[in-house]
């Protein structure tokens, strides 16, 4: 009898185990049963104003333009948006290993890019700048000859200074942060970087030793896109939603926010 009613017990407790178990487990959108909440992580390299970063005087919250579409995309589809700062070169090796959703850091959908990952339509498209101190005289490609010029790890403008090197002879060095770039120069360690032009002009305003002049490109080369695994499911609803605020003018509500009211 005892033998029995032990038995009943330990089968009594592991229901509960089991029940317990299964009441924890999350659905692939990152949710747990029961719950509607669904999560997606966003990868992005939070060094990039007015993009994506941290405006330390305010707090520590990851804000700018793209954390702000982000959101509004993830609202529209019943996702909440987690934010996953990491340097830009490593965004899609984390997106194709699983660690992030998806990628939202003002980059541009290269050729090589699409190889490894998936890409919305373009939601914004700026030029490349030219950037150095005013009293270097660099105001043209051709006064860049001999030059060190900066760029940043994994971007687009990495692409843009060999071109460059293809017209003059310049020295190119890579940083993984666009404000260890603006420090390089201001040190003298660079003569020049290469950064997209509504970047730099927010380095412009707390550096008014810093100028700079805009490469005129093909629009597209400039481009951003939201990155995506490779048949993500992710990619089409993301896409409905973003030209649909195309369409009711929600998108160009941000670019205003973010690109056009600051003074």
């Amino acid at each position: 009898m005892k033998k029995a009613i032990g038995l009943f017990l330990m089968s009594i407790l592991l229901i509960g185990l089991l029940a317990a178990c299964g009441s924890t487990e999350k659905n692939s959108s990152g949710g747990q049963n029961g719950d509607d909440k669904k999560v997606l992580t966003m990868g992005t390299s939070a060094d990039y104003p007015p993009f994506e970063y941290v405006d330390t005087a305010k707090g520590d919250d990851y804000i700018g333009f793209d954390i702000d579409l982000a959101n509004a995309i993830g609202k529209e589809l019943g996702y909440e948006i987690e934010v996953k700062d990491m340097d830009f070169a490593g965004l899609i090796e984390a997106l194709k290993g699983g660690q992030v959703n998806f990628v939202m850091a003002g980059m541009t959908p290269t050729e090589d890019r699409k190889k490894n990952v998936d890409f919305s339509d373009i939601y914004f498209t700026a030029e490349h700048m030219i950037v150095s101190k005013k009293d270097s005289g660099i105001e043209t490609i051709e006064d860049l000859q001999g030059k060190t010029v900066g760029v940043q790890l994994g971007s687009i403008q990495e692409g843009k200074a060999d071109e460059i090197s293809e017209q003059v002879d310049i020295k190119i060095e890579n940083r993984n942060r666009i404000p260890e770039l603006i420090q390089e120069i201001k040190a003298g360690r660079f003569d020049a970087a290469v950064i997209e032009d509504v970047v730099a002009q927010g380095y412009f305003k707390n550096n008014p030793d810093l100028t700079g002049f805009t490469l005129k490109d093909d629009p597209e080369e400039a481009g951003s896109a939201i990155a995506f695994p490779k048949e993500s499911e992710h990619t089409a609803e993301f896409n409905k939603v973003l030209n649909e605020m195309k369409e009711n003018g929600e998108l160009d509500k941000l670019i205003e926010k973010w690109f056009r009211s600051k003074e």
